[in-house]
């Protein structure tokens, strides 16, 4: 990784206060961009849980290859993403 880049996610790990990492991302990112972010998001949550590509694809109007990656993410044994999503689910079950 870029040091540049090393140093962004620095900035994103210390933005602890939600109403400030809204700010910080209207601030670094376009709207297309967020856009782009958070269908990257629901794609892997739609993945964890447990719809298929195809139909991700169709609700979603994308191609199957933009769902590719996501799912290879979430099958990986060593996945941040999918251990990132477990405890949100837990916690979404536990409240």
């Amino acid at each position: 990784m870029k040091p540049v880049t090393r140093e962004l996610v620095d900035v994103f790990a210390r933005t602890a206060d939600r109403k400030k990492m809204e700010v910080l991302f209207r601030e670094i990112f376009t709207p297309s961009e967020i856009d782009t972010l958070t269908l990257r998001w629901q794609l892997l949550k739609d993945l964890y849980e447990g719809k298929t590509q195809r139909k991700i694809a169709t609700d979603h109007k994308i191609s199957l290859c933009k769902i590719t990656r996501g799912s290879k993410l979430l099958k990986a044994g060593d996945s941040y993403m999918k251990k990132v999503l477990d405890e949100l689910y837990k916690k979404g079950k536990d409240d």
